[in-house]
């Protein structure tokens, strides 16, 4: 993200230059919301970028009500002015203070990305890891949605969705072009019709700092995908809630909505977030060895090996969802067989085409953007460094389309899967979590995957589905 300031006195001088009215001060909670507190600019000084007070026990899996207080420290340089609202206001990315324990919130995400961070330069292996998110999403029309005791209910719509073939629109007139089930890859207009609507996020994305580069419709009606340039792990993550703001924000005030959930559409590719990752030293990427496979290191090598390893935990930060698994499947370009390779879209693990000494990285393709990014990409880099440290073989690499083995074949080859719900990676993270030991209290991770049970698995668990009436109802 491009700096609009770099120190406090440079925040202020900004903000008279801008005319600013308002000082917007967000952070994020265990589920990867962006929150947000707004002070009137004449009610900050200095002293305020020591700490902003707040409410802790409203947010959920946070504090209890006998001890809410708690502190925002802002962080200045990710200043940037927010681009919709109609008063001048600059918003500030902060992380959480325990007033309590004189320390950095425990449970703020991107505290812990910090740790993270911090972790990687303590052990020797490297000063820097750097991470590429790509987030793909959907625009739609309208979305409907009934959960009662007795009635349940989606639906949602899009003009680009083969549904409408034969509707009549009562203002227009239907024009027959569409991309359909698995076809959006990348016919051009009249079929993609977010051409304009890309091209406005892009230009705002820009306008707050981030640099974007690739931009095109994705494989399923309705989806979409902007490339933004990768940073370092914190710097990353920020960027993926600025990144989604302004996708939601840009269809909103169009009349659409953009959604960043997996699996919104049966039978059409799901939405993820292929993470790009790499470590380095000195300037120099060390996952580059020229003349080996995919010119991987060792080291990267081992990365792969800890995080696939890892992996059915992993998955509790990457796919922190239940709709997350039923992206997971094979033949929609969502791998969960844990192997890497060269290439292969088919692999959990992707090292991608051409990549030079500077340019070599693993591409982990099962994440998606239900994740907090924070959480997403610091368990990523523990479990990697797990590998370094441990000197972990991935299985792999493997080239051909995995998509085509049977159940049988990969079990025979020793080739581990995610799992296949929420709950199975919940379960997973309670029994394998030493590896996130430096960065996660185990208050933390009780808290988590307490939370995430509480709110997503039982829920979810207890509730028919209208499949479930239509086969079992006449039993």
């Amino acid at each position: 993200m491009g700096r609009f300031v770099n120190s406090v006195d440079e925040f202020f001088e900004y903000c008279d230059e801008n005319e600013v009215k308002f000082v917007d001060f967000r952070f994020t909670d265990l589920k990867g919301t962006w929150h947000h507190v707004s002070y009137n600019i004449k009610a900050i000084n200095k002293d305020s970028f020591n700490g902003i007070p707040f409410d802790g026990s409203s947010i959920d899996a946070w504090q209890p009500i006998h001890k809410s207080d708690m502190m925002l420290i802002p962080d200045v340089e990710t200043a940037f002015l927010d681009p919709f609202t109609a008063d001048t206001t600059i918003i500030v990315i902060c992380d959480v203070y325990d007033i309590y324990k004189n320390d950095l919130y425990e449970k703020c995400p991107r505290s812990i990305a910090k740790k993270a961070m911090q972790h990687l330069k303590e052990s020797g292996i490297g000063d820097v890891a750097y991470f590429g998110p790509e987030n793909e999403f959907f625009v739609f029309d309208n979305v409907r949605i009934i959960d009662k005791q007795n009635c349940a209910m989606y639906e949602v719509d899009t003009e680009e969705g083969e549904w409408n073939d034969a509707k009549d629109y009562k203002d227009g007139y239907n024009s027959g072009h569409r991309p359909r089930a698995q076809g959006g890859y990348y016919p051009v207009q009249p079929i993609d019709s977010m051409v304009d609507l890309r091209a406005e996020m892009v230009n705002v994305l820009e306008q707050v700092g981030l640099e974007t580069f690739v931009v095109h419709h994705e494989v399923a009606q309705g989806q979409g995908e902007i490339g933004v340039k990768f940073g370092t792990l914190v710097e990353a993550a920020d960027n993926v809630q600025i990144y989604k703001y302004i996708v939601k924000m840009v269809a909103h005030l169009n009349g659409k909505t953009a959604t960043f959930m997996p699996k919104p559409l049966y039978g059409d590719n799901g939405s993820g977030m292929h993470v790009h990752q790499s470590i380095w030293k000195d300037g120099k990427n060390l996952f580059y060895k020229a003349g080996t496979y995919a010119n991987l290191s060792d080291m990267a090598r081992w990365y792969i090996g800890g995080v696939l390893r890892h992996a059915r935990s992993v998955a509790a930060f990457t796919n922190p969802s239940t709709n997350s698994y039923k992206r997971l499947i094979p033949g929609f370009e969502a791998p969960s067989i844990l192997t890497y390779s060269c290439q292969n879209r088919s692999a959990s693990c992707r090292i991608p085409y051409g990549s030079g000494e500077k340019s070599v990285r693993a591409e982990f393709r099962f994440p998606d953007s239900t994740a907090c990014p924070y959480l997403a990409f610091a368990a990523m880099l523990m479990a990697g460094l797990d590998g370094i440290k441990n000197k972990i073989e991935p299985v792999g690499p493997m080239d051909e389309d995995l998509f085509e083995l049977t159940l049988d074949e990969i079990r025979e080859r020793g080739i581990e899967q995610l799992p296949h719900t929420l709950r199975g990676s919940l379960e997973a993270v309670i029994r394998d979590n030493k590896y996130l030991s430096a960065i996660m209290t185990d208050h933390f991770i009780e808290t988590y995957q307490h939370y995430k049970f509480e709110t997503q698995v039982w829920p979810y668990e207890q509730r028919p589905t209208p499949f479930e009436f239509k086969t079992v109802y006449s039993c």
